[in-house]
């Protein structure tokens, strides 16, 4: 009995130690003081370093605990769970000390992958959500779809595919996402306009539902510069490719950043979308919009005598017009 008795104190003193060791931890990182909004000095710097490390805070680490620090750390206090008040208090203190155990002055370069969270987790959510390769949740946790599109990303942009995040996959994702405005939701899905006819329109008309002007002329411009050696038919196709994207999860939910995806569209890598469209080009976008689609239901079409890539290749083909191949 007197054994028990002397294991069980044993053990709660082995608890009680831990438990000390971590917050005298947290001390020795930060001082006792709470960390508040206009704070200064060498505490805040470290608080910034660690919330850096983990992806919360992108600004400089200048020791100045600013509106930027100050969202950092409500947003951190929102990941973990605790009281979201933006003060870096004991209890935050602790929790971020034992997030970031592996952190050391001067170490930012961190490796993301399946399982972590937090606030760069976040931004590389909302980055690859706005160029089409990932539509979960935007919720800071590293799973399994945010590990599918990190990978598909690899593999479109010529990376190795291992799923995690590190400095040339950051550097590529930040490339491919810089008209990106952080903290701006994504616009609203657009409902495609009922199918009014089905045969080429004789005339043009002025306004259209649903898209506006400039989505419109962009759209001819893509198809003007994708296709206007085809026949008539073959631009409508383009053009009805563009909206199929339009209405699909899989892409981005404007027609502007459907075309400038990163290796969506020839026509954007060597320039030829700036070409001004012709009447023509401008016809088969509003056949295409009035529900003419010729490709049948296509998201992809590729030249087969110039394309080389394995996976255009593999997609599901559906029909070929003029000299492309459209395909699922």
């Amino acid at each position: 009995m007197i054994k028990r008795i002397m294991l069980l104190f044993c053990a709660c003193l082995l608890f009680v130690s831990g438990s000390v060791a971590t917050v005298t931890q947290a001390e020795l990182a930060f001082g006792k003081e709470e960390l508040k909004k206009g704070a200064t000095g060498g505490d805040v710097y470290e608080l910034q370093g660690r919330l850096k490390y983990l992806g919360f805070y992108t600004g400089k680490v200048n020791g100045k605990l600013g509106k930027r620090t100050y969202r950092a750390v409500r947003l951190f206090q929102y990941s973990f769970g605790l009281k979201v008040d933006g003060i870096a208090g004991p209890k935050t203190k602790r929790k971020l000390v034992e997030a970031s155990k592996e952190w050391a002055p001067g170490v930012s370069n961190r490796i993301y992958r399946k399982g972590d969270r937090g606030g760069y987790v976040w931004e590389l959510q909302r980055r690859l959500q706005f160029i089409g390769y990932y539509a979960g949740k935007i919720d800071g946790q590293f799973g399994s779809q945010t590990d599918r599109a990190t990978r598909d990303f690899q593999y479109r942009f010529a990376l190795k595919v291992d799923g995690r995040v590190g400095p040339k996959t950051k550097l590529k994702l930040w490339k491919a996402t810089r008209g990106m405005k952080l903290g701006a939701k994504a616009p609203a899905k657009r409902r495609k306009p009922a199918l009014t006819e089905v045969k080429p329109m004789r005339k043009v008309p002025e306004h259209t539902k649903g898209l506006s002007k400039e989505d419109i002329r962009m759209i001819a411009q893509a198809v003007y510069a994708e296709a206007r050696g085809e026949r008539y038919v073959g631009q409508v196709a383009v053009a009805a490719v563009i909206l199929n994207r339009l209405e699909s999860e899989k892409f981005p939910n404007s027609p502007s950043a459907i075309i400038f995806q990163p290796l969506a569209f020839e026509a954007v890598a060597d320039g030829q979308i700036w070409l001004q469209p012709n009447q023509r080009s401008k016809k088969a976008v509003y056949d295409a919009i009035n529900g003419w689609d010729p490709s049948g239901g296509a998201l992809y079409y590729f030249n087969p005598d110039t394309a080389t890539s394995d996976w255009i290749w593999g997609r599901p083909q559906i029909k070929r017009i003029g000299k492309h191949i459209f395909t699922k």
